[in-house]
């Protein structure tokens, strides 16, 4: 999690997912019960990890300050949504951006872009809302998905990881 600038979400809701399964935790709270026990593991681990990236000089912090409000949104938003959202919807958020991320991961190229330069702040405002409600309906801290984000508008890969974490 730490070469990859996230939290580790990723990895720790499928294996809590089991767990919780093997405990016979009953299946409609099984998703949801994985998804907030990653994001309690994701939170103090992220801070310490920003405070390190810091001290290198490797976050952009002009990316951080744009997105700390509509990404801390994106989580209430997600939250909201998460109290009566049905298990189901857990499990098809976290296929559905799992499989895009792993579809970049193993097939794509540098020529990937979506410019190069980062978009303008209106967009750059819904991609972190958007970064938050992700994130808090799949149970990761967000590094996963702003990761690819910065990438994609080709940020070199050590300054997105920094920055995501």
């Amino acid at each position: 999690a730490g070469v990859f600038g996230v939290g580790g979400g990723a990895v720790a809701v499928p294996i809590l997912y089991e767990l919780f399964r093997l405990l016979e935790v009953p299946e409609a709270v099984r998703m949801p019960l994985s998804v907030g026990t990653s994001l309690a593991i994701i939170v103090p681990t992220s801070i310490r990890s920003f405070q390190a990236h810091r001290a290198k000089g490797a976050v952009d912090m002009s990316i951080l300050k744009l997105w700390a409000v509509p990404v801390v949104l994106g989580v209430v938003l997600g939250s909201l949504v998460a109290r009566f959202a049905p298990a189901d919807l857990f499990k098809a958020v976290f296929v559905i951006v799992a499989g895009v991320s792993a579809i970049r991961l193993l097939f794509g190229r540098d020529t990937w872009r979506l410019g190069l330069h980062l978009p303008g702040r209106p967009v750059m405002l819904a991609y972190g809302g958007l970064i938050g409600l992700l994130s808090a309906l799949m149970g990761i801290g967000g590094g996963q998905l702003s990761n690819l984000f910065m990438t994609f508008y080709s940020r070199p890969i050590h300054q997105a990881v920094a920055t995501s974490s």
